[in-house]
């Protein structure tokens, strides 16, 4: 909690994020279920993630590169208006009834454009206003945030869309926004170290290609995106959900909704009880723990066959998860230069936004081959076995030490 005591401009940052995190997730369960109800379609239901996909890797790169040129206190709140703007979008066709999927479709593909450009100005303005000491506990907060919204935005939403309509989910992502608004403006500059030392017209234009090249000579940075890829593609399992809440479980939708939030619920317990990781210093030692973690306990989980042991299974992956995360959002935040935060939080985001919906692809395929169980636990199998493969040819990600920090 220190971050939050002694750090006003982190702490309204913070609490906004945390707020909107909450109506983001209300807007996006109404939307699905708006399609739906027009449509009455998985596969037009499906198409939601698809139209949010691609803006997020194509915008999140750029996203990245622009927050690297210009103030990112003005980027982020470019970003924030933007999305208000499409939930007041969203609110009028709900109060109009214009039962249009199109426009539905084209409202998420923009709302992922703001965010794409919101996210890695946001990220890569957190080692600027609190110190490098206290950046894990920092990351831990950012988790915090982030499975609140996961796991409370979804409650509210349904509570309010059977209340009140849909309107009432995306009327209250417009008033949550303002939070975060409010914490954007009352930051001072947030210039990148390169434009604010020389100027936007003498520095060398920060690119998708520079970072990217950056990115490749720099092994214990390259490693914490490979170990993150390791763990979403082959050990992601939530699209094996459905069929395992029937086939295994005997249950139904009720069933898929407990094994939907075990891991999220796993994630704020572990960021929750996070105190301790402020105290180690080898932090790809303690991610690729972390990482290890994760693919035992989906292992585990596709070999048990009672509901509560799979459901502790799932909030344990989503510790593990949480802690992996913490540590290698600061190994990105201390090792990178300032100027190269952007195009980082950029690269993070096609990670974080392609990873799980091609380990989404991976598992069902598996599971269509074989069955769902196998899939699961040859999944968690192949993350343990990419990780020593990936550690093999990165030893020195072993050695990674934040009191030297070494990109």
């Amino acid at each position: 909690m220190t971050p939050l005591r002694e750090h006003p401009h982190y702490r309204r940052l913070w609490l906004g994020q945390s707020v909107s995190s909450v109506g983001q997730q209300m807007t996006a369960l109404a939307v699905s279920v708006q399609v739906y109800a027009l449509t009455r379609s998985p596969l037009a239901t499906g198409l939601i993630g698809l139209c949010s996909l691609l803006p997020l890797v194509a915008f999140g790169l750029y996203g990245g590169a622009i927050a690297d040129r210009m103030d990112r206190r003005k980027l982020g709140l470019l970003g924030a208006s933007g999305a208000a703007v499409v939930s007041v979008f969203l609110a009028v066709q709900a109060l109009l009834d214009l039962h249009t999927v199109g426009l539905l479709y084209a409202a998420v593909a923009l709302q992922a454009v703001c965010f794409a450009l919101n996210a890695p100005a946001r990220s890569s303005m957190i080692p600027r206003l609190v110190p490098a000491e206290q950046l894990p506990a920092a990351n831990a907060l950012g988790s915090v945030s982030m499975n609140l919204g996961l796991t409370v935005g979804p409650m509210l939403g349904g509570l309010g869309i059977g209340l009140w309509g849909y309107q009432a989910a995306y009327l209250f992502d417009v008033a949550a926004f303002s939070a975060s608004l409010y914490a954007m403006w009352r930051l001072p500059s947030m210039l990148p170290d390169r434009v604010e030392r020389g100027g936007a017209a003498s520095g060398k234009r920060a690119s998708v290609l520079d970072g990217l090249r950056f990115l490749r000579e720099r092994p214990n940075l390259r490693m914490t995106f490979l170990a993150d890829i390791a763990a979403m593609v082959f050990g992601m399992p939530r699209a094996l959900y459905p069929a395992l809440a029937l086939t295994l479980y005997g249950g139904g939708a009720g069933t898929v909704g407990l094994l939907t939030a075990a891991p999220a619920v796993g994630a704020l317990i572990g960021a929750l009880f996070s105190g301790w990781v402020s105290r180690v210093h080898r932090h790809g030692l303690a991610t690729s723990w972390a990482v290890a973690a994760w693919g035992l306990t989906i292992a585990g989980f596709g070999l048990v066959h009672q509901l509560w042991l799979g459901l502790l299974l799932l909030a344990g992956a989503g510790a593990a998860d949480t802690v992996s995360m913490i540590f290698r959002n600061t190994m990105m935040q201390e090792a990178a230069p300032d100027d190269m935060r952007g195009r980082l939080q950029g690269v993070f985001i096609v990670v974080v936004a392609g990873g799980p919906r091609l380990g989404d692809f991976e598992s069902g395929l598996v599971a269509q081959l074989t069955s769902p169980t196998i899939s699961a636990t040859s999944g968690g199998i192949a993350c343990l076995a990419s990780l020593v493969l990936l550690l093999a040819r990165y030893p020195s990600f072993l050695r990674y030490d934040s009191r030297t920090p070494t990109p």
